[in-house]
């Protein structure tokens, strides 16, 4: 019996006291972290591979190759005479005339110019308008089906009495771009807002936020793919707005754009220079899509994992 008493002691003495033993935290991060290697692991084996972009790009200029063909054989054969329906090798020799003097060139300069500084005052109105409206359920409802009315209002509406209040400036121009692209702005907002979880508000709360910065830090993080919805359909008001006064507002102070090439070819009977002018247009604002908000939208969902699949 002592023997064996002995023997426990020693084997007391001979077992270090600082073991490192697994404790419950250590096997909760253990899995943890098991789990976030399967999770990235998962995550690459169903990202599609990134294809290269010369292979992205053969479906549209396929399909823009087939449209002009197509426009070219309906130029020839379903109408003679070329004054009324130019095929693409007119309206092109149309362009490249106007390129060469310098219309073309200053028109689209004129039209980017009045458009990209009419949205930035439209986002600059319309975004805070948008949160105010966020923030106020009563003044949401108060105010909220003016702002749906205004964005279904045709943009031209407002060029009579942007002329009678502001002449022929530029201020004309600019007040009915705005006017066009701020309701949409405030309502893709919002309509980002309405698809934020509420439990997201409670979290804040919870964390001591103030009314301010859960609006701020938390609810308007969330709402930015519908945001940036709302400012895709902003920019593409702005634009139609913009056109719509160009052609209209003609004289004055007004500057030479798109709208204005537009009323020339109208008035000089040239549908050559009319097709070039909206061509122009069409390009400018796929151009400013594929630049500037497919990228926007092609980043931000990326960082949360909705990016679109490889079919897309």
């Amino acid at each position: 019996m002592p023997t064996s008493q002995s023997a426990t002691a020693s084997a007391a003495v001979d077992t270090p006291t600082d073991a490192p033993t697994d404790t419950p935290i250590d096997n909760r991060l253990d899995n943890l972290k098991e789990l976030e290697a399967g999770l990235d692991h998962l995550q690459e084996d169903t990202a599609p591979a990134r294809r290269p972009v010369a292979t992205r790009a053969l479906l549209p200029l396929g399909t823009l190759a087939a449209l002009l063909s197509l426009w070219q054989l309906f130029a020839w054969f379903a109408s003679p005479r070329v004054d009324l329906v130019p095929g693409p090798i007119e309206v092109f020799g149309t362009a490249a005339a106007l390129a060469a003097d310098g219309r073309l060139a200053e028109a689209v300069a004129t039209s980017l110019q009045r458009g990209v500084f009419g949205f930035l005052l439209a986002l600059g109105i319309g975004t805070p308008l948008g949160l105010l409206l966020a923030a106020s359920p009563l003044l949401r409802r108060g105010v909220g089906p003016l702002v749906s009315g205004l964005q279904v209002l045709p943009s031209v509406a407002w060029v009579p009495a942007a002329i009678i209040w502001f002449g022929l400036t530029d201020a004309t121009v600019y007040f009915v771009v705005v006017m066009g692209a701020t309701p949409s702005i405030i309502n893709g907002l919002l309509s980002g807002v309405d698809t934020v979880p509420p439990q997201y508000r409670r979290l804040g709360t919870v964390l001591g936020a103030s009314r301010a910065q859960g609006l701020l830090r938390i609810v308007l993080p969330a709402a930015l793919p519908g945001y940036l919805a709302g400012l895709k359909q902003g920019w593409a008001f702005s634009w139609r707005s913009l056109m719509a006064a160009e052609i209209i507002a003609v004289g004055g102070s007004i500057g030479f754009g798109l709208g204005s090439l537009l009323q020339q070819g109208r008035d000089l009977s040239s549908m050559a220079v009319v097709s070039c002018a909206i061509l122009a247009i069409l390009v400018v604002g796929i151009v400013i899509e594929l630049l500037v908000f497919a990228p926007a939208e092609r980043r931000l969902l990326r960082r949360r994992g909705l990016a679109p699949g490889a079919g897309r």
